[in-house]
């Protein structure tokens, strides 16, 4: 057994029991996963392994649909809008959990206005550096991007916040707003 398979089975599982032990039939129409995500990567493979095997295990379509931009907050807040059903469910990815930091104001509330259902997978996020590099610790990291104004790329999550420090201040490098 794949460990992808075991994991997608784990979450389907999860996802299934409570349904099937609750009164009634359920699902009696389409089930929506949103994804914040585009087409195509790693959250939305994800996505679209766990309907497909919903599908087959309720025996109703179950579909995925992207609603990619602002970090997620595009597809969190369609979804905190949606009727509370069950007919519409959000696949989080960790800007879920750190956006309220990030943006001054989000059209929905991270922690009321949804429930979560199960975990689906885990990895790991690791900073690395060169062997040949001075910065052996977050700290000697921290110091030495300070005094040589390093650069980094993002995927989007985490510039807003360098943006909105940017523009607060006099001049801005690309690494000094976010390390101070």
């Amino acid at each position: 057994m794949q460990r992808r398979d075991f994991i997608t089975g784990i979450a389907v599982a999860a996802i299934a029991w409570p349904v099937a032990a609750h009164a009634g039939r359920w699902p009696t129409q389409l089930v929506r996963i949103v994804c914040p995500l585009a087409p195509g990567g790693g959250i939305d493979a994800t996505a679209r392994i766990v309907a497909a095997r919903l599908s087959e295990i309720w025996g109703q379509q179950v579909v995925v649909e992207n609603k990619s931009g602002a970090s997620g907050n595009i597809a969190a807040e369609f979804v905190a809008r949606s009727d509370p059903d069950g007919y519409t469910i959000y696949i989080a990815t960790f800007p879920h959990a750190t956006n309220s930091y990030l943006y001054p104001s989000l059209g929905y509330d991270p922690v009321a206005d949804f429930v979560p259902v199960t975990l689906i997978g885990l990895y790991p996020l690791m900073m690395v550096v060169p062997n040949s590099s001075p910065a052996h610790s977050v700290k000697d990291f921290i110091a030495y991007a300070k005094v040589n104004k390093l650069s980094y790329a993002s995927s989007g999550h985490g510039t807003p916040a360098m943006a909105r420090r940017c523009t607060s201040r006099r001049s801005c490098s690309s690494a000094g707003p976010a390390l101070k």
